[in-house]
C-alpha cells in the first residue's frame, strides 16, 4: 500500500528499489550460474491434491506447486457439468482453477463446494476491474473484490489476478500504482494469498513485473504459434523476477480445431505439449468435458519434445490458424513472439 503523502514518482521509485534489493540479495554477491546449487526435489507432502502421476511446476515466487496444466474458467458448463469436470480434475491431480468473470467464479465456487481445500481458486471480476474506467482506483478495485468474494461465498482467493485492458499499455502509471496498491491491501487483509494480473500487452507486463516486486503471477496469451522473442523476451524478465506465468488461449480461442472430435483431441495434446516445452508457461485451457480433462492429462504424461511427424502435424494445424480467428480475437496475432 502506498503510504500517505508519497507521490506516484516516489511510490514507483520505491518499489523499483525494492525489486533491485531483492534481485541483488540485499547486497550479497550473486553466485555464478555454474556454481548455483540445483533445486532440491519438491516435498510432495506440501503439494496440494498431489497425484504421483501428475507433473507439478513451481509457480514463481508464490512457492505454489501447480499441476502442469490447469483448468481455465471459460466454458459453457452449467454448475452440474462443471462439478463433473472439477471432480475429474481432482481425481487426476489437477489443482488449480482460473476464473476471471463473476459468473465463472460463482459457478466454480459451487462446483468446489465441500472440496475447496483440494484446488487453488484464482479469480478476477473482469467487468469491474481496470478495463472499466470506474474501477481504476485501489478503493474501487478492493470493493469489487469484496463483492465477488461475498457473492461466491469465499473468504479469500488463492490468487487475485486483476484483468487489465488489452493492450494493457493504455493504462497510465497512476493506474498501475492503483492496481498494485489494491493487490497489496488485499493481501495484507487476508483476502488474497497471492497477487497478479492478466494482460494482452507484452511490454506492459514486462514493465509491471520489473517495477513492482509485489507481482507474483501473470496471465497472458500463449498459443501453438507463440515462441520466445529473439531478443528482449518476456521469458527473461519472468525468470529474473521469479514471476509465475499462466498461458491463456492455448487453443487460439478454438481456432486450432476442426470440429472432428478425434482430430481435435490430438491437436489439443500437441498444443499442451508444445506449451509445456517452453519450461516457463503453464497452460490453463477451458476444459469442458471429462474426456477433455483426460486428454490434457494424457498430454502431460507424454514427452515434451515433438518428433518430426508430430511437428509436421502441428504445422498443419497451425496453417491458416490466424485466418480462422474470430474477429474479437484478432489480437492473438500480436502474441507470436513473447
Amino acid at each position: 500500500m502506498r503510504p500517505t503523502g508519497l507521490t506516484r514518482r516516489e511510490f514507483v521509485h520505491g518499489t523499483a528499489l525494492a525489486a533491485a534489493g531483492v534481485a541483488a540479495g540485499l547486497g550479497a554477491p550473486a553466485l555464478p550460474a555454474a556454481a548455483a546449487a540445483p533445486e532440491p526435489p519438491p516435498d510432495t507432502s506440501k503439494i496440494l491434491n498431489y497425484n504421483p502421476n501428475m507433473e507439478y511446476r513451481r509457480l514463481g515466487k508464490t512457492g505454489l506447486m501447480v499441476s502442469a496444466a490447469c483448468l481455465g474458467g471459460h466454458s459453457r458448463n452449467n454448475v452440474e457439468q462443471r462439478t463433473e469436470v472439477v471432480t475429474r480434475c481432482i481425481e487426476a491431480g489437477i489443482n488449480y482453477i482460473d476464473a476471471c468473470w463473476d459468473n465463472e467464479v460463482k459457478r466454480d465456487a459451487l462446483a468446489l463446494k465441500g472440496r475447496r481445500d483440494r484446488m487453488y481458486l484464482a479469480l478476477s471480476h473482469g467487468a469491474k476491474e481496470v478495463r472499466n474506467e470506474e474501477y481504476r482506483t485501489a478503493k474501487k478495485l478492493v470493493e469489487s473484490l469484496d463483492a465477488l468474494l461475498l457473492d461466491s461465498e469465499q473468504d479469500y482467493t488463492d490468487l487475485w489476478r486483476i484483468t487489465c485492458l488489452e493492450p494493457g499499455g493504455r493504462h497510465t502509471f497512476d493506474t498501475a500504482c492503483e492496481i498494485v496498491e489494491a493487490l497489496t491491501q488485499a493481501k495484507q487483509q487476508g483476502k488474497a494469498r497471492h497477487l497478479g494480473f492478466s494482460s494482452h500487452d507484452r511490454r506492459w507486463i514486462k514493465f509491471m513485473i520489473e517495477y513492482f516486486p509485489q507481482i507474483e503471477v501473470v496471465c497472458f496469451p500463449f498459443t501453438t504459434l507463440s515462441k520466445a522473442a529473439p531478443k528482449d523476451s518476456l521469458f527473461d524478465a519472468l525468470k529474473s523476477c521469479d514471476v509465475g506465468a499462466f498461458g491463456i488461449k492455448p487453443f487460439a480461442a478454438g481456432s486450432l480445431f476442426t470440429g472432428q472430435p478425434a482430430e481435435d483431441l490430438k491437436r489439443a495434446r500437441l498444443a499442451i505439449r508444445y506449451i509445456l516445452h517452453s519450461q516457463t508457461v503453464v497452460p490453463i485451457p477451458g476444459l469442458q468435458t471429462v474426456a477433455e480433462v483426460d486428454n490434457a492429462v494424457k498430454a502431460i504424461s507424454e514427452r515434451r519434445q515433438l518428433d518430426l511427424q508430430e511437428r509436421a502435424q502441428l504445422d498443419c494445424a497451425n496453417d491458416g490458424l490466424y485466418a480462422r480467428l474470430p474477429a474479437q480475437y484478432e489480437w492473438l496475432k500480436n502474441w507470436e513472439y513473447v
